[in-house]
């Protein structure tokens, strides 16, 4: 079957200009001036789609078939005119009548140029003059044809237009402002096909970001704490270094085991049963003294600071390059409502300082599994919604989220990566081995972890493994400071 590409090849039809001119007058579109006015970022973004249309376009030329009635009589112009004049003369009625069965746009003209014609002693002139007329036909349905089909693609192409400048207009001044590399990122990504439903749950979260500026302004000193590294130079001095040591101490952190004591808010359920015995109340008594009672043993760890001598070696810096965001969220019952929303908002102002940088964003959510999510990506605002339409119902596995991400910072794409936890590290005690892989990324690989906490009741022995802690307390008395500050 002969492509509607070969055809206007054969027939000396522009089809390169056809396609120019169809996305010129694209371009053109009022709808597209007066968003560009508005969003003068994402101009530059949609003339790099220039390309691509025009590839989609040329491609859906070579695989369209010409109908078969117009790639029949083309096959009998092709033999027509090789035939000599005396030739064509007296194949005439034959061609005639193919044409009439081929219902061609033709066959009326090729009667009209024949009417005062002896149709067997046609001269050159006349030969030529139907041919001529013949090829012209031939070219008008061919072009028909290819109006008819970059119809179809201007509507594909205005369709898919409108779809994003609908989607980058609503979302732009959640996740662009006026930052010309968001815009232009956002245009990219606005190629999923969404509809009006599917975003609207981003703009609820925009709003509710936008009434809690203290999110924002946390995403973006986070994205800008990436410090130079230093090296230390020869002959340095040398300067006092305060670090903290932990020793095991009785803080009431964890339960460890049973011991004797007199802590009366930590019996085991059998010491508290001899009170309600009158014989056994006064043994009771007397063991509460001699600090003899069964009871829980809470054990944690100490840190006390301590001071060596260390070259100073911050005369030097080194600029480090600015890495993905990898984001995990717990999605605990104790991180839901309140905490929830927040922990949502603050992911979706780390898009927007990921999307102004040219940085990646990748959330991880973990409860009792791990799932995530690329919000960079092409297909990125479907993966947010998705997102932002989950529940924090699950428990708290900090450990497997930790393992996760260390795992992620060990591929090539990811050296340069920031982590950041977002909890309220209500959890149990991290292992030694989570302890060790999260020191050795620090240490070796100047990789950093943040940690923000979203209550005042965050163990501090999970803590103090992070380089920074960004603190954002959801509890009641600091939403009220922080409404009247406003």
């Amino acid at each position: 079957m002969i492509s509607l590409e070969t055809l206007s090849t054969l027939l000396s039809i522009g089809e390169t200009e056809l396609i120019e001119e169809l996305i010129l007058v694209l371009l053109a579109s009022p709808q597209l001036a007066l968003f560009f006015e508005k969003f003068p970022g994402m101009k530059k973004a949609l003339l790099r789609d220039v390309p691509r249309w025009k590839a989609e376009i040329d491609a859906e030329l070579k695989a369209t078939p010409v109908p078969e009635a117009l790639a029949e009589e083309f096959q009998l112009f092709q033999r027509i005119q090789l035939l000599s004049d005396r030739e064509f003369s007296q194949q005439l009625d034959e061609t005639l009548s193919h044409l009439e069965r081929l219902a061609s746009p033709f066959q009326e003209e090729a009667k009209r140029l024949l009417l005062h014609n002896d149709p067997g002693h046609l001269s050159t002139a006349q030969h030529t003059l139907f041919l001529q007329r013949w090829r012209l036909s031939l070219t008008l349905q061919t072009l028909t044809l290819n109006e008819q089909l970059l119809e179809q693609q201007r509507e594909r192409l205005m369709a898919e237009l409108q779809q994003r400048m609908a989607l980058s207009g609503q979302l732009a001044p959640v996740l662009a402002d006026d930052d010309e590399a968001a815009a232009g990122r956002l245009w990219d990504m606005g190629k999923a096909p969404l509809q009006h439903g599917d975003y609207q749950l981003m703009l609820q979260y925009g709003e509710f970001l936008a009434q809690q500026p203290e999110l924002m302004k946390l995403a973006q000193q986070l994205g800008r704490s990436r410090e130079a590294k230093s090296v230390p130079s020869q002959d340095a001095p040398m300067e006092a270094f305060h670090h903290l040591v932990r020793e095991p101490d009785a803080v009431p952190e964890e339960v460890s085991g049973i011991h004797q004591s007199d802590d009366v808010l930590r019996l085991l359920p059998p010491e508290l049963a001899a009170l309600s015995v009158s014989e056994l109340e006064l043994e009771f008594y007397r063991r509460l003294v001699e600090k003899r009672l069964l009871t829980y043993k809470l054990q944690g760890d100490a840190w006390h600071e301590k001071i060596t001598q260390r070259p100073v070696s911050h005369q030097q810096h080194e600029e480090q390059p600015r890495g993905p965001f990898i984001v995990c969220v717990d999605t605990s019952g104790s991180m839901g409502g309140f905490n929830e929303r927040c922990a949502k908002a603050f992911c979706l102002a780390l898009l927007k300082v990921a999307l102004a940088d040219r940085r990646r964003c990748y959330i991880m959510l973990f409860a009792h599994d791990v799932i995530g999510y690329e919000l960079t990506g092409d297909d990125g605002l479907e993966q947010a919604i998705r997102f932002l339409s989950q529940r924090f119902r699950g428990g708290t596995d900090l450990a497997a989220c930790l393992s996760a991400v260390v795992k992620r910072m060990e591929g090539p794409l990811w050296q340069d990566a920031d982590a950041v936890i977002v909890s309220d590290f209500i959890a149990q005690r991290l292992p030694e081995e989570v302890v060790r892989s999260v020191k050795h990324r620090q240490q070796q690989q100047q990789q950093r972890f943040h940690a923000v906490a979203m209550s005042t009741h965050g163990k501090p022995g999970i803590m103090r493994i992070f380089d920074h802690i960004w603190r954002f307390d959801t509890g009641l008395k600091s939403r009220i400071l922080r409404h009247w500050r406003r």
